[in-house]
């Protein structure tokens, strides 16, 4: 499927057919093909925990409207936003430098410029801490909803949830902001798949302020 079928065709669908399972093999490639999604230094502060069994989708449920979609789809994500991701004492910030430096994209000398940069733009207040987190997270759940489109998976990105409650429920350090759950899976057929909704045209979207 090319990228504009891909997301012409990309919806948000309500019904998930609960017989149908999407594979271990087919989930790794979503996330994987996703994760090409750019973020700012490349630091990539997203991740993403896989729930599949019922007990566990039924825990996030409680806490999600009980969207009956969380437990229907065979596969539910809690997509995380790490605020903290910006750091170079997270392990992830840290192997991302040194893949700069193997790269030449940065040289070691740069390590005190690049903390001082990330700590300027993202870890300034927590407002931007947040922003930060969840932007770049944003730009890896739009991947992930047009991977799974790419091989015939739909999906449903949900902000129906308390997100308090799911912290506390599924151990979540504090660090991290939970931007949308995604239900992964098959549409089920029978059910009924609205027409696509309306969206703004190019001359709606482009404005200006100045004189």
């Amino acid at each position: 499927m090319d990228f504009k079928n891909t997301i012409e065709n990309r919806r948000s669908v309500n019904f998930f057919d609960p017989k149908k399972d999407v594979s271990d093999r087919l989930l790794r490639e979503m996330v994987e093909l996703a994760a090409k999604a750019p973020s700012g230094f490349n630091i990539q502060p997203w991740s993403l925990i896989v729930l599949r069994d019922r007990d566990s989708k039924m825990r996030l449920r409680q806490h999600a409207w009980e969207q009956e979609k969380v437990t229907d789809a065979p596969v539910t994500m809690i997509v995380l936003a790490d605020m903290d991701g910006w750091k170079l004492e997270n392990a992830f910030a840290e192997k991302n430098f040194n893949e700069m430096i193997k790269s030449g994209a940065m040289s070691a000398e740069q390590r005190d410029w690049f903390k001082e940069t990330c700590t300027s733009l993202y870890g300034a207040s927590e407002a931007r801490s947040v922003a930060f987190a969840c932007k770049n997270t944003g730009f890896f759940a739009m991947a992930l909803m047009l991977a799974a489109k790419s091989l015939d998976l739909d999906t449903h990105p949900m902000d129906g949830f308390d997100i308090d409650a799911v912290r506390k429920e599924f151990a979540i350090p504090e660090n991290y902001w939970i931007p949308l759950l995604l239900a992964v899976g098959y549409f089920q057929e029978g059910k009924i798949l609205y027409p696509a909704k309306w969206r703004k045209s190019y001359d709606d979207i482009v404005i200006h302020f100045d004189k």
